[in-house]
């Protein structure tokens, strides 16, 4: 018989990283998501349980070691090793630069950079003791490369990842884990309404949505086995399109 995939998700209990869950347990995977969020979490799992998925949910801090390496042993023993772990979850702390506080800057980097590095270092021990050929996709973003006033934390933090995925790539490469980076561009994860302009601001002439990162993270875990270390932009185009004031 034949094993059942096992996706590993992070910020897994809301907005992307709920699609993201959702996309991969339609395609018979089973689902184990970590998040902070006891409430969402908790009703993601039993969304997903109605639908006849397998999955867990745990709450996990990620910028924490022991916590993180709970949750993935945990989903070993429960559902087994994963061959897909997406490093999604993300704070961000918005504040004009010259009142940023160091408090608030390593609270960012801690959960985005530093929780990225201990989920895919435990991750890789899992899949390399399992001898899975593992697939790890990190949720970066186009503020890696173009930022606005007051973002300086969570761009670091983003370019921090996109840089780490390069790294890890050519770190676990020959222990048959691929790593490559999604950058999403925007994303409406509360539902509100877009403008004439904000769609035209996208060649696609649309914002996008949780699903459209969802389906880019299968594509990168089931499609492109030649391809790691690289970061993959999903922005519909925006930031190649040069933008003039009227």
């Amino acid at each position: 018989m034949k094993r059942r995939k096992v996706l590993a998700v992070t910020g897994g209990a809301q907005g992307i990283g709920r699609a993201i869950a959702e996309h991969f347990a339609a395609h018979g995977y089973a689902v184990s998501i970590a998040d902070t969020h006891v409430a969402a979490g908790r009703a993601v799992l039993k969304a997903l349980l109605n639908k006849g998925a397998h999955a867990a949910f745990f709450r996990a801090d990620i910028s924490q070691e022991q916590d993180v390496r709970n949750w993935l042993r945990a989903t070993a023993r429960t559902l087994g090793c994963p061959d897909v772990l997406v490093n999604n979850a993300g704070i961000r702390a918005s504040a004009p630069f010259l009142t940023l506080s160091p408090k608030a800057f390593d609270l960012v980097l801690g959960t985005n950079l530093r929780g990225t590095f201990l989920c895919t270092q435990e991750a890789a021990r899992l899949m390399v003791k399992h001898k899975v050929a593992g697939a790890i996709i990190n949720i970066a973003s186009t503020r890696a490369f173009m930022s606005e006033p007051g973002t300086e934390a969570y761009s670091a933090s983003k370019g921090g990842i996109v840089a780490l995925t390069h790294a890890t790539a050519i770190s676990l490469g020959p222990k048959r884990i691929r790593v490559n980076s999604i950058s999403p561009g925007w994303i409406e994860t509360r539902g509100r309404k877009h403008s004439r302009r904000d769609r035209l601001q996208h060649p696609v002439g649309r914002v996008g949505t949780p699903e459209d990162v969802a389906s880019a993270c299968r594509y990168l875990a089931e499609h492109a086995g030649f391809m790691t270390g690289q970061n993959l932009t999903l922005d519909g185009g925006m930031t190649v399109k040069m933008i003039y004031e009227e």
